[in-house]
């Protein structure tokens, strides 16, 4: 394989304990438990770059949503052996709170951002607090100045950041809402972002209550099982089944290799 790059899912948060309703928008009647929701940012590496996927949030987005940091992400990132200023292409699945913040901390990064979320992030849909609660308005501005500084790479659709790095519009949780396609030695591996938070999301065709369109995020599992090409080579956003069935890649952070085999198949 040409172009085969190695990815780390590193988890920077926690949220527990948490209720079905909250993490399907029809739940199961009959569960009254419901897993935790782990927060990660993933770094994907080959080729001689470093490429990071989503920033997280900070301590203080933390205080303001009652969410518990670990540690902030690019703190987390240092511990990996990657400084903030070395990265220079930086993906940005869409510009939820928990994916968007920490922005002004890559100084020599450009940020790849699929038109729609732009547009969704900044109109009239943000008039609706409901829909524009995952948000934090002070992530939307940075990007604008991001954008201003001629920092900001768009795209409209499918687009590829590096030979074997490739993004594609999804929609669904968020209208701009991209994923990541990663040429690996195990075949391509679809990081999925929020198209899927939960293995189960997807694997019951059951969507995550935050969502901006049911038919996009319907489809959108369509798209990431076809990119994928194997039910093992998706890797949902915020499930800690992740943790759980792929190798530890370090002693100082909570890091996990994704371009290894899991441990145990979802395939039937």
């Amino acid at each position: 394989m040409g172009n085969a790059y190695e990815i780390y899912a590193l988890r920077y948060a926690t949220m527990s304990p948490r209720t079905p309703h909250l993490n399907f928008l029809i739940p199961d009647p009959h569960e009254t438990t419901a897993q935790d929701l782990d927060y990660f940012v993933w770094l994907i590496r080959g080729g001689g770059r470093d490429i990071l996927v989503d920033t997280g949030f900070n301590a203080e987005e933390a205080k303001a949503r009652s969410r518990k940091l670990t540690l902030n992400p690019v703190d987390a990132l240092a511990d990996f052996g990657v400084a903030a200023d070395t990265i220079r292409d930086v993906i940005v699945t869409h510009l939820h709170y928990d994916h968007a913040g920490n922005l002004d901390r890559f100084p020599n990064a450009r940020f790849h951002l699929q038109d729609r979320e732009m547009s969704y992030a900044t109109g009239r849909c943000m008039c609706n607090g409901m829909l524009r609660h995952p948000f934090s308005v002070e992530h939307v501005t940075t990007m604008v100045r991001h954008v201003y500084g001629e920092r900001v790479t768009f795209h409209s659709g499918d687009g590829e950041i590096a030979p074997g790095v490739t993004v594609h519009r999804v929609g669904g949780h968020s209208d701009g809402l991209q994923v990541v396609r990663v040429e690996t030695a195990r075949g391509p591996v679809v990081l999925a972002s929020d198209a899927s938070h939960y293995y189960a999301n997807l694997h019951k065709r059951s969507p995550f209550p935050i969502v901006y369109n049911v038919g996009d995020m319907a489809q959108g599992w369509e798209i990431v099982e076809r990119l994928a090409g194997h039910p093992d080579r998706f890797i949902p956003g915020h499930d800690p089944i992740v943790s759980e069935i792929y190798p530890r890649a370090s002693d100082k952070v909570d890091a996990f290799a994704l371009h290894l085999a899991p441990s145990r198949s979802f395939a039937r």
